[in-house]
């Protein structure tokens, strides 16, 4: 069985983490720092703050902020639960923005009329998703958001290794140049894994000693106190990431440009055998300034015109043993959304969700499975 996508962990990954295992530290030892000085390296940021996993670190990067009861923060519909869900957690109103049906994106122009919906309330943070790994426009996103008096922070989970161009200027998904902070995920999907794992970048040394802080229940050792005294001004949570994660995440972390590459090849290789299947199936759009690390390769797919419901795909394509997803069902759609703000008219947000379908995509994939998941996706698109 083909999945849509699974980690790869070699034996160097294991021989990591039996070292860690022997070592004086299994968590809150010098291999998180190890591991966040990596990070913050290979993506071009200050500052690197490891965490239990990526809905953590959207959790504390909304804490981070100090995002209130009754302030808004902006989601996109088209992503996980946890964008949304992290602005509830600290009590916020979640305002969701459409997207590009063909991209699955934020656009500048959904992210303004999602504005227009704020009302009189004040607006805190817009969360841009890097959705399948490629980027948002960011620089325009920023500027919104900047003129509506709040931050950008990305929700990057997807987009490890992703590189953008804006104008002249060659820039890496984690950078922060444009946003507060971004978030990742170390989930075994995910572009590198730590089994569970999240990781926050900023450029603000402020919001990074607020971030590592948070992540360990709020407490603080104030200067010139007893070496067994701590305090805690404001509680905050336990959410560590243990050093025996940690060393199996940097072991992963140095096969990422081996990962990027194996992935991008992969990536050409579906849109060259999907090819002679438009316009019934598609892969969703690349922006023009997006050069993605795909997490997950997706396809659109006019399920009328092959006279097929998406189900009976997916059915056909687990009875040839190729495994597939939805990412993602709107989140606007979920019945506690529904409840608490009623029905929303998303139409991009709907016309991806009624199109999409995630393939195979990872690594250890051999040059002829994608062959292979095409060959079956045509036959269930005939069956």
């Amino acid at each position: 069985m083909l999945p849509y996508g699974r980690q790869t962990i070699e034996d160097d990954d294991i021989a990591a983490v039996v070292e860690a295992l022997r070592g004086d530290f299994l968590t809150t030892g010098p291999t998180v720092e190890a591991f966040e000085t990596a990070f913050a390296a290979t993506v071009g940021a200050r500052h690197a703050v490891a965490c239990a996993n990526g809905t953590a670190a959207l959790h504390l990067a909304m804490l981070a902020l100090d995002v209130q009861p009754g302030e808004v923060v902006i989601a996109p519909s088209i992503t996980f639960l946890a964008t949304a869900n992290c602005a509830r957690y600290v009590g916020a109103d979640v305002v969701f923005a459409d997207v590009d049906p063909d991209t699955g994106l934020m656009t500048p122009q959904t992210l303004a009329d999602a504005l227009e919906r704020v009302g009189e309330r004040r607006l805190r943070a817009v969360l841009p998703v890097h959705l399948r790994g490629d980027a948002a426009e960011l620089p325009a996103l920023a500027e919104l958001a900047a003129s509506a008096g709040a931050v950008l922070v990305e929700d990057a989970p997807h987009a490890l290794g992703t590189t953008m161009r804006f104008g002249n200027v060659a820039e890496t998904v984690g950078d922060v140049r444009h946003s507060a902070m971004a978030t990742f995920s170390f989930h075994p999907v995910k572009t590198i894994a730590t089994g569970e794992g999240g990781m926050v970048t900023t450029n603000d040394p402020a919001l990074a000693e607020r971030l590592r802080v948070l992540r360990s229940h709020g407490m603080v050792r104030p200067a010139g106190c007893e070496p067994w005294w701590y305090e805690m001004p404001e509680p905050g949570f336990n959410y560590r990431l243990p050093d025996i994660l940690c060393a199996l995440g940097l072991s992963q972390l140095r096969k990422l440009p081996r990962f990027a590459e194996r992935r991008r090849a992969l990536a050409a290789a579906y849109r060259e055998a999907l090819a002679p299947l438009a316009p019934v199936v598609r892969p969703a759009v690349q922006p023009r300034w997006s050069d993605p690390v795909l997490h997950l390769m997706t396809v659109l797919i006019d399920f009328e015109a092959a006279g097929r419901t998406r189900l009976e795909v997916v059915e056909a394509l687990k009875a040839r043993g190729v495994g597939s997803q939805v990412h993602y069902i709107p989140v606007h759609r979920q019945p506690y959304y529904r409840e608490l703000y009623g029905e929303l008219d998303l139409p991009g947000a709907e016309a991806w969700y009624a199109r999409c379908l995630s393939l195979p995509l990872y690594p250890g994939m051999a040059d002829d499975d994608v062959s292979v998941v095409v060959d079956a996706l045509k036959a269930a698109l005939r069956s």
